[in-house]
């Protein structure tokens, strides 16, 4: 009760001094006859109080001492023990770091298959699984015709951008050549990719016709079989993507069951013909680094939008 008293009159006491020019210092004592005195000094000069002290046990006489005026001394520690001191209230939290974005092909494997090879075998092997059907196993493709270059150089090139680009962003990449002078079958790249059980496999070629004005993308997939479905879709999303990126024109999406490798693939499977080297035209665009670039950038686009990336 008389820690109540002693707060009540210390509160007054400084409500007092704030208004007025009173005394530097008050101080109020109760005494006990079981306890020390408890005191209460209030510090301060003509601009209020600035600090408060309760000394001694707590008393349980009900009875307050009236306040007596302060010493000399006293006031002059009142001046001394004028000071405020601020202490800094503002905390600056350290942000958590922001989660890491998985690459955007993350997760996803690609096949690539570079087109032909330097030299050709004319040995034959089965076009499709259940057929009788028999073809040379790889040929060498045709060639520009302005710049006379090989497509199966031309096709490798490609397929190097795209491999890299796809890494970029986070994919698996499997190649079936990384050189020209190879010898390996459709068939063969066939069962390669099948075995690696990628998700999709891309074979970059360029076509060529008799006609040279013939000119464009164009894709080729199998009309029956396994994945003919997941190949047509593919294809269809990857054409678009080329064709806004490149600006060439959209020749299509074909269906056919006589290329030897899409026929024999378990996995999704497209041909990818970028253009015709019997244009001039198209044949010096299809051989600049630059174009090649765009080309690549259409395939990558594309493989992000089928597979929802």
């Amino acid at each position: 009760m008389i820690m109540k008293r002693l707060f009540c009159l210390a509160l007054t006491l400084m409500l007092t001094m704030a208004c007025t020019d009173g005394p530097a210092a008050v101080f109020a004592t109760a005494e006990n006859a079981q306890s020390p005195a408890a005191s209460v000094a209030i510090i301060g000069g003509a601009d209020g109080p600035t600090a408060v002290f309760v000394a001694g046990s707590e008393a349980e006489d009900e009875d307050v001492a009236e306040a007596t005026p302060a010493s000399e001394e006293e006031q002059e520690m009142a001046t001394v023990t004028d000071v405020q001191i601020d202490l800094p209230l503002e905390v600056t939290a350290t942000p958590l770091p922001e989660p890491t974005a998985s690459p955007r092909l993350a997760g996803i494997s690609i096949g690539i298959d570079p087109g032909h090879q330097e030299h050709a075998n004319s040995d034959r092997e089965l076009v499709s699984p259940n057929g009788t059907e028999t073809k040379a196993k790889v040929s060498s493709g045709t060639s520009g015709r302005s710049t006379g270059i090989p497509e199966y150089i031309t096709n490798l090139e490609i397929s190097l951008k795209l491999r890299a680009a796809l890494e970029e962003l986070g994919c698996t990449v499997y190649m079936t050549r990384e050189t020209n002078d190879v010898d390996i079958s459709n068939l063969e790249r066939a069962e390669l990719m099948n075995g690696l059980g990628v998700d999709l496999v891309l074979r970059i070629h360029c076509d060529g016709a008799e006609d040279r004005s013939a000119n464009g993308i164009g894709m080729f997939v199998r009309k029956t079989g396994e994945k003919q479905q997941e190949s047509e879709a593919a294809a269809e999303v990857l054409l678009d993507a080329m064709v806004e990126r490149t600006g060439a024109k959209r020749r299509g999406v074909y269906l056919r069951d006589t290329y030897t490798m899409n026929n024999w693939s378990i996995v999704p499977c497209i041909l990818v013909e970028c253009g015709f080297l019997s244009n001039p035209e198209e044949d010096e665009r299809l051989n600049d680094p630059d174009y090649q670039t765009l080309l690549v950038e259409g395939m990558v686009e594309g493989i992000c939008r089928y597979f929802e990336r």
